[in-house]
């Protein structure tokens, strides 16, 4: 097949806005909104250190990685620069807790925050200010690129959290080491290269949780390289032959490259970005709060409950709407039968409320068998904006049926966490592994980050002692 480019328009639009961010540039709306998401990530990540899988990683890489150049957060280690961006971004996403951005369908600081943080450290000297914009720079590129592909990208089997992932690291790293525009569209080039992850991880493999560290690794590597003069796809975006839309695409009807720019700079995706009540997958949220909400209205238990049937999109059906089998933690987090069961029987969907041994426990098996999942058109056509939407129909024993619809979860742009919300999380999940005095101090640390001479104080904060 011959080669044919029409230019860079995207991906440069990208590099542009990437290298020409300032803070001055940046909303005061914005820059609360990503502490938050700042603090919320790293919380994630610290409850994470100690999970069986964050432990095999870890140690499965220091045999071989024997260099202390980055911190490895919650824990006294240290690594190598990408494997610390592997390991950190794996731990963000260790326990389904951390951020979605539901129209990109990315968890942004998982990829973002690993890369960037370890540019910091390898490069030294990095402002506050300057941390928070190369942040918000990733925050914003992801879930363009994610909002670009559309829903389909997922519902055809490919993990998004991998592939587009690849885009808010590397815009992240690039502005953080401050790359020009040239620079940057190599650095995006490199990593969108890289791009790979697919959605069967999502039935009990412990790799599902390392697809946000491997994409945050490949941005990293991108800017790097890409800082010394290595050269990558100049129209990662554009090239209708190995690119990464129609590569990544059944067709060119579903993807828009116009979402990778519009509104860059004006429009704020950062602002978009949902938080975690639940220890689940983003797509079961929006039924354990319609769950609640009757509950709210009328008391009923789990021994109450009949039958429950779940309306949602396509992509929620065949994401979390499987027959649930016991298949490890990862698959009980991502299903939606089981969590509601969980729901049912614990009151909530947390932290405790998930364990080896739970994965085959008899009663969670038995009560998520009432419940089943069922597209319904009219949702599914309105788009990706509303890919989470449910309307539930429960059945009590009695002969009752309530329903719920909602639109949107607990803790996303429509209804956002307050910031105490956000700390008392972030506590909780923290002081796990670090004593109430570190605690506190990375509290102050992420929402005063504006006055830090070097983020690198932020850094220290996170290593166990």
């Amino acid at each position: 097949m011959t080669h044919t480019s029409s230019g860079n328009p995207y991906t440069r639009g990208i590099a542009d806005f990437v290298a020409g961010l300032r803070y001055e540039d940046i909303p005061a709306e914005v820059i609360a909104r990503i502490k938050l998401l700042i603090l919320d990530s790293l919380g994630c990540a610290l409850y994470g250190a100690e999970l069986p899988w964050s432990r095999i990683l870890i140690e499965a890489l220091a045999e071989t990685d024997t260099s202390t150049g980055c911190t490895i957060w919650g824990t006294a280690r240290r690594l190598s620069a990408p494997h610390a961006a592997l390991v950190n971004g794996t731990l963000v996403q260790s326990f389904e807790l951390d951020d979605v951005h539901r129209v990109g369908v990315l968890h942004v600081g998982a990829v973002t925050l690993p890369a960037l943080l370890a540019v910091a450290e390898i490069k030294p000297g990095m402002s506050g200010r300057e941390f928070l914009t190369a942040a918000v720079a990733g925050y914003e590129i992801g879930p363009r690129v994610g909002m670009c592909m559309g829903q389909e990208h997922i519902g055809q089997g490919w993990h998004s959290g991998a592939t587009v992932g690849v885009f808010s690291a590397v815009a992240g790293a690039a502005r953080g080491m401050r790359l020009d525009p040239e620079q940057t569209v190599h650095a995006i080039g490199i990593a969108g290269t890289q791009a790979a992850g697919l959605m069967a991880a999502q039935f009990g493999a412990m790799v599902k949780r390392m697809h946000a560290g491997r994409a945050s690794q490949s941005g990293l590597y991108g800017a790097l390289l890409a800082a010394r003069g290595f050269t990558g796809i100049i129209d990662v975006f554009e090239n209708e032959y190995g690119g990464f839309c129609t590569t990544f695409s059944r067709s060119t009807d579903r993807f828009n490259r116009d979402e990778l720019t519009h509104g860059l700079g004006s429009t704020w995706e950062t602002v978009r970005i949902a938080l975690k009540f639940y220890s689940c997958v983003g797509s079961n949220h929006t039924t354990l709060d319609a769950i609640r909400l009757m509950q709210a209205r009328h008391t009923f238990t789990e021994a109450d409950v009949a039958g429950i049937l779940v309306h949602g999109s396509q992509v929620t059906m065949d994401h979390v709407g499987w027959r649930y089998e016991p298949q490890g933690l990862t698959s009980a987090q991502l299903n939606l039968p089981y969590c509601v069961a969980t729901l049912l029987l614990d009151g909530d969907v947390f932290v405790d409320q998930f364990t080896e041994a739970k994965v085959d426990d008899a009663e969670r098996i038995r009560v998520s068998r009432k419940v089943s999942v069922a597209e319904d058109p009219a949702i599914t056509a309105r788009g990706k904006a509303y890919r989470h939407m449910v309307r539930v129909e429960l059945t009590l024993t009695d002969g009752t049926i309530l329903t719920e619809t909602v639109e949107a979860p607990r803790g996303s742009e429509h209804a956002f966490a307050t910031a105490a919300d956000v700390i008392a999380k972030f506590r909780k999940l923290a002081s796990v592994r670090l004593p109430q005095a570190q605690v506190d101090a990375l509290i102050q640390a992420v929402m005063h980050a504006d006055d830090l001479a070097d983020v690198g104080v932020l850094v220290g904060l996170l290593a166990k002692v």
